[in-house]
C-alpha cells in the first residue's frame, strides 16, 4: 500500500515509522507547500499540496495528514475534495486495539497505545506514543491525545481538543470542542468548549478570545 503524507515535519517522521512498521506498506510522497516545486529527497517524493491529486493517481496511494496542528488538520481535510476512501488509518505493529473499539478514516495510532472494549476513536486523531483509552472513551475528530495521557473509562473528548503529554482524566468526564488539556493536568470535572485547563485538578485559566 502506497502512502502519501501531507505534512513534513518531525510528526511526519513518527508517522513513517509507524507505516513502515507494516508490511507490504510504505510512504512514497511527502508534500508540504514549504516546498516550491516537485523534488526528490532522503527516499521520498517531495513537493507542495497541489500536486497531491497527481501523485495520488501516479500511485494508487491514500492520504494521511501528517500534521500535529488540529486545526490545520482539520482545515486541509476541508480544503481538499476528498472522499472518505482516499484516507487511510495507521496503527502500530505494538498498539493494543479491542476488537470492539471502532477506529475513524486517517486516525493515526502510535506505538504503546491502548485503545480498550467499545471505545469509539473518530477521523483525522492522533493517539500519540504510550497513551490510553479505556473502554467506552469517545474521541471525536481531529483530537491529539499526547503521549502517556491515559483517558479512563467513559471519558469523551470534543471534537479538535488537545490533550496534552501525561495528562490523565478521570472517569465519566467530558471535554468540549477545540480546547486544550495541558500537560500533566488531571481533569476531575467536566471541561467546556474552547477553553484552555491545566494543573492538578485541571482548572480553566483561558477562555477563546479573552
Amino acid at each position: 500500500m502506497n502512502i502519501i503524507l501531507v505534512g513534513d515535519s518531525g510528526h511526519a517522521k513518527v508517522i513513517t515509522d509507524c507505516v513502515h512498521s507494516i508490511k507490504g506498506f510504505r510512504v512514497v510522497a511527502k508534500l508540504d507547500d514549504k516546498y516550491l516545486e516537485k523534488h526528490f529527497a532522503e527516499g521520498f517524493i517531495k513537493g507542495p499540496l497541489a500536486i497531491l491529486k497527481e501523485i495520488m493517481i501516479e500511485y494508487s496511494a491514500k492520504v494521511l495528514i501528517a500534521i500535529g496542528n488540529n486545526t490545520v488538520r482539520k482545515n486541509i481535510v476541508d480544503k481538499f475534495n476528498f472522499v472518505d476512501s482516499d484516507f487511510i488509518s495507521i496503527v502500530h505493529e505494538n498498539a493494543v486495539i479491542s476488537d470492539s473499539a471502532v477506529i475513524g478514516i486517517g486516525t493515526v495510532v502510535m506505538p504503546g497505545v491502548v485503545i480498550n472494549a467499545d471505545a469509539r476513536i473518530g477521523n483525522h486523531v492522533i493517539l500519540n506514543t504510550n497513551s490510553v483509552i479505556e473502554h467506552d472513551c469517545i474521541v471525536e475528530d481531529c483530537v491529539h491525545i499526547s503521549p502517556g495521557s491515559i483517558l479512563t473509562g467513559g471519558v469523551s473528548v470534543g471534537e479538535g481538543s488537545h490533550i496534552g503529554a501525561g495528562s490523565t482524566i478521570i472517569p465519566l468526564q467530558s471535554i468540549g470542542n477545540w480546547s486544550v488539556i495541558g500537560a500533566g493536568s488531571v481533569v476531575v470535572s467536566d471541561i467546556e468548549d474552547r477553553v484552555t485547563a491545566v494543573g492538578v485538578p485541571a482548572r480553566v485559566i483561558k477562555r477563546e478570545g479573552l
